[in-house]
């Protein structure tokens, strides 16, 4: 079986191994002094945390996982906030790139950002908002675009 890999760099391993735990409902398969795998078979992926002494904001715009339906988008909401991770940021009928959707995003302990997101249609604009979903406002008011979805 072919995964995907993602391997992120974190200040502290035990609380990002207790966050990503309970993101993915699986235990690390390797955890080092400095280092810990998760191997996940459905989405087939690869994540590894590897510690690092400094890591600033959300190097890579965002992480997310496209989900069937909105009830499953609600369904990933609900078990997250049973085992303590609360969406800092929930949306609705969004129309964000270029597709309308449904879904919430929590932050991992180095400020990375992760969604859960279904898409509803096709839109035909890149967003309804500028504030909302991938333009966050910069410090001198200028917006800056990141990718999304």
């Amino acid at each position: 079986m072919l995964y995907a890999h993602i391997g992120i760099n974190v200040t502290n391993l035990e609380k990002s191994i207790a966050f990503y735990s309970k993101l993915f409902d699986a235990e690390p398969v390797k955890v080092k002094p400095d280092y810990a795998k998760f191997l996940l078979s459905s989405p087939a992926l690869n994540f590894t945390l590897n510690v690092s002494r400094e890591v600033t904001g959300n190097q890579v715009s965002h992480f997310g996982f496209q989900v069937a339906s909105t009830e499953d988008v609600l369904i990933h909401k609900t078990r997250l906030e049973k085992r303590n991770l609360f969406s800092n940021k929930d949306e609705r009928n969004i129309t964000c790139c270029y597709a309308t959707q449904d879904k919430f995003w929590v932050h991992d302990p180095d400020g990375n950002e992760w969604e859960f997101f279904y898409t509803k249609a096709d839109a035909d604009t890149h967003r309804e908002i500028a504030a909302v979903c991938c333009t966050p406002e910069s410090e001198n008011g200028n917006e800056e675009t990141k990718s999304c979805c």
